[in-house]
């Protein structure tokens, strides 16, 4: 294990460890000034979203998309002093908080009421964990992939983090199974399955058109509602004043896995709509568009 593996696992050991325990406006305040330092001094990180958030407001100007970028950077640190703090919150709480911002669960009840399981696709927006927490309370265990981290102990703790929470949680790589496998057992068993889906992370991903540039995503969740008969549904997240809002949608068509590409840029398109409704809550601090990625 490197020293930046040890920092870093150290590092997410000590949040978990020591942000829970102090007073919720205390917290909230810290990660808010330290996400206005990050947009002070302009890192890397920071460059990049500014770069994404000049796609998805093309007509903002240099002062707005500033304030784009401090609003994203207290965003991303909410997403994580709240992730810090989940396991010790009030689970009945925030299923109640997430419920009063939740709209389109029809959708969810039509899927599951047809019997053959449902994918939820989302972007990294607001707190997918939060959603999470309540689609356990509101529907049961739903089954999700992990990236493997390193150093390991970093996955293992992120793993015991969702699980603990409700998740059950498969590697994306070295586990005992091809993940596709699991996931497709669960569907056909009429379970519930929820992938990440604005940002590919292996060489399999279909090129789309995101924000009128291409980009690659994960033909995942659409190649398993092709073979499993899965309703395919995108979901929204994002962040309230006080809250949490999600938005389930309505099921996109996979008619087989012939149509998995057209079937990925709808998603595409409709994860595109939400971010643009919310852009300061995407949380993408990574070059995506296949231009800035050989750049």
């Amino acid at each position: 294990m490197s020293w930046g593996e040890r920092l870093a696992d150290a590092g997410y050991a000590a949040g978990w460890r020591l942000v829970r325990t102090l007073p919720e406006p205390v917290a909230a305040g810290l990660f808010r000034a330290g996400a206005d330092l990050a947009a002070r001094r302009e890192g890397p990180g920071a460059r990049r979203l500014r770069r994404n958030l000049s796609r998805v407001v093309p007509q903002a100007g240099a002062a707005e998309l500033d304030d784009l970028v401090r609003a994203g950077l207290r965003s991303y640190a909410r997403y994580w002093m709240e992730a810090f703090r989940l396991p010790s919150m009030d689970l009945d709480s925030v299923y109640r908080r997430v419920d009063a911002g939740v709209t389109g669960t029809e959708y969810v009840d039509k899927a599951l009421a047809d019997g053959n399981g449902v994918v939820f696709a989302l972007s990294h927006s607001g707190n997918w964990d939060a959603a999470g927490v309540w689609l356990v309370r509101a529907y049961g265990r739903f089954t999700t992939v992990a990236e493997r981290l390193k150093p390991e102990s970093l996955y293992d703790r992120f793993v015991a983090y969702r699980e603990s929470l409700g998740f059950e949680v498969v590697p994306a790589t070295g586990g005992e199974r091809n993940p596709a496998v699991v996931l497709a057992e669960r569907l056909r068993e009429n379970g519930l399955v929820c992938l990440l889906a604005d940002r590919d992370l292996t060489p399999s991903g279909r090129t789309v058109t995101f924000f009128g540039a291409e980009t690659k995503m994960p033909a995942g969740p659409a190649y398993l509602a092709a073979r499993t008969g899965a309703a395919l549904i995108p979901v929204g997240c994002w962040f309230t004043e006080d809250g949490w809002g999600v938005r389930f949608h309505p099921p996109l068509p996979v008619a087989g896995v012939r149509a998995v590409p057209s079937a990925t840029q709808a998603l595409a398109d409709v994860l595109a709509a939400d971010i643009a409704a919310h852009p300061e809550d995407w949380h993408m601090l990574q070059n995506l568009w296949l231009e800035d990625v050989t750049s």
